[in-house]
């Protein structure tokens, strides 16, 4: 018997997958636990509905985060510290400070994770960081750190 599958079932597949058991485990496990139903003409065309407004959804989506990573490819964002005579910062700069930064400048609001920041930023100057927008689509930008004087 073809079931379409309502949960994920380990050693036979994801949600939203056809697949084929004995009608024995289909009646006597997963359609008693609402964990799969009878995979008829409709319930298959809802399937493929929703799997390609799902692709629609991930397609915009890219297409949205390769536009924002062209608009801020190689720009600068400048955040202020406090540092001494040296340039060197009484603090450290780090990617929570970034991504503010870079919702005040340029209004994209990105969570801290998404920024590839190897070590906190010590010292004032210039420093090449990455922005991850979405899986498998990254820009560079470069980081300012400007200090400011007591």
């Amino acid at each position: 018997m073809k079931v379409i599958l309502l949960t994920d079932i380990k050693g036979m597949g994801k949600k939203d997958d056809i697949v084929n058991v004995s009608d024995g485990y289909a009646r006597n496990f997963l359609f008693p636990r609402k964990a799969a139903v009878e995979a008829t003409a409709g319930a298959s065309k809802e399937i493929e509905r929703k799997r390609a407004a799902e692709r629609q959804r991930e397609a915009e989506a890219r297409a949205a985060a390769e536009q924002k990573a062209r608009e801020l490819k190689d720009k600068v964002v400048i955040v202020n510290a406090k540092c001494g005579d040296k340039g060197r910062l009484y603090g450290s700069v780090t990617s929570a400070e970034i991504a503010a930064s870079l919702k005040e400048q340029y209004g994209l609001d990105l969570d801290k994770r998404k920024i590839d920041l190897k070590d906190p930023i010590r010292a004032s100057g210039d420093v090449p960081v990455t922005l991850r927008l979405y899986p498998q689509v990254t820009t560079k930008v470069t980081v300012r750190v400007v200090g400011v004087n007591q």
